[in-house]
């Protein structure tokens, strides 16, 4: 018993003191390097800037606090194991010294097509203890921004407003899904369950995408959509930023092709 107790008590102690180090590392990240990097822009809005308006669209000399992140934790060029977090901070820790202590572009962990967009960082040291906290953050980043943003789904309900929707949208630069969907459709219930609440699919949802659900024997769909409402629950609408109807899925769909449905609407 005096085992299990002391397990569980450097557990909690474990977890606690690494929420702390993350918090510290949010501050330093905010108070030292979000004057240069941006704060999060959604990756299909990054897609459209740097590989379809060459930079135009958001004109990035340097990469934003998400761009990083990624980079780090889940590029072809991450720096550590990821089944092995202890040394992984060590190297993160390591990279982020000795790159900001002389900056250049062939050490980069950065995707190599904007590279070519950033202007030359200029040397900057910092402490053993600012390397550890910022690796801290940049580790405990994705799943932060998770909790902050933990479902996508919104439900509308008869007094929703569509321009607030499309205000949003353009904002943040994502698309929109409409969910149509019934208190008794059996298979929405299913894909609910089995597929939509998926962290994978509702990360991929949220990244790109404004989820919205609506129940048709409640509610009346949004955009003019009834004109191209079969009666089919579930079915699934794609918009632009603007409301302006891209595609139809009517039906259910298992988890792999629900993902590839997405990745055909970016």
């Amino acid at each position: 018993m005096i085992k299990k107790g002391f397990f569980l008590l450097f557990s909690i102690f474990l977890v606690v003191n690494l929420n702390a180090d993350f918090k510290e590392g949010e501050t330093l990240f905010k108070n030292k390097c979000s004057t240069c990097h941006k704060s999060y822009i959604s990756f299909k809005k990054l897609k459209e800037n740097f590989f379809e308006r060459n930079n135009t669209l958001l004109n990035l000399t340097i990469p934003t606090e998400n761009m990083l992140a990624w980079a780090i934790m889940e590029s072809s060029k991450k720096i550590g194991d990821p089944n092995d977090p202890e040394m992984r901070s060590i190297e993160i820790e390591e990279y982020l010294k000795n790159y900001l202590a002389n900056p250049d572009i062939n050490d980069s962990i950065c995707d190599a097509h904007v590279l070519k967009y950033y202007k030359k960082k200029d040397p900057m040291d910092i402490s053993d203890e600012e390397a550890e906290l910022l690796a801290q953050y940049f580790m405990g980043y994705k799943e932060d921004r998770l909790k902050k943003n933990p479902k996508p789904v919104k439900v509308l309900t008869k007094d929703y407003d569509e321009k607030k929707i499309l205000e949003k949208a353009n904002k943040e630069g994502k698309q929109i899904i409409v969910f149509a969907t019934s208190q008794t459709c059996y298979f929405c219930k299913k894909m609910k369950k089995e597929v939509l609440s998926l962290t994978e699919v509702e990360e991929a949802i949220n990244e790109d995408f404004i989820f919205l659900e609506v129940d048709v024997d409640f509610v009346k769909l949004p955009f003019d959509l009834k004109k191209y409402f079969k009666g089919m629950t579930p079915t699934f609408f794609f918009l632009t930023t603007s409301g302006e109807l891209l595609h139809t899925y009517p039906g259910a769909w298992v988890k792999k092709d629900f993902l590839q449905i997405l990745k055909e609407n970016l």
